[in-house]
């Protein structure tokens, strides 16, 4: 969804940087929550602890979780179902792996 960021004036430099958010200046402390938040939703070997989701709270709230949560989700979904059909990407969003 890069592509839909950059069409609605987002900054490329922090779509570039979001391999590296935890530690980059590009984004608030409200963003590095949320993203954290999103890769532990998403990633199967990660899962959303007390102290993520108390650190979410210091920055959303209840009702700006229950949405984030469903957009996490709905991307994942999405995914999802572009696989198990062989739908190729578009193109719009690069992925740097990371290995951990």
């Amino acid at each position: 969804n890069a592509h839909r960021v950059l069409k609605l004036g987002g900054a490329e430099a922090k779509l570039n940087a979001l391999a590296d958010a935890a530690s980059s200046t590009a984004f608030s402390e409200a963003e590095k929550a949320a993203l954290a938040y999103a890769e532990a939703v998403t990633r199967s070997d990660r899962e959303v602890t007390d102290e993520l989701f108390s650190s979410l709270k210091n920055h959303y709230s209840d009702n700006a979780i229950v949405e984030l949560t469903g957009l996490i989700a709905f991307q994942n979904m999405s995914s999802k179902f572009n696989a198990a059909l062989d739908i190729p990407a578009q193109g719009f969003c690069q992925v740097q792996l990371v290995n951990d």
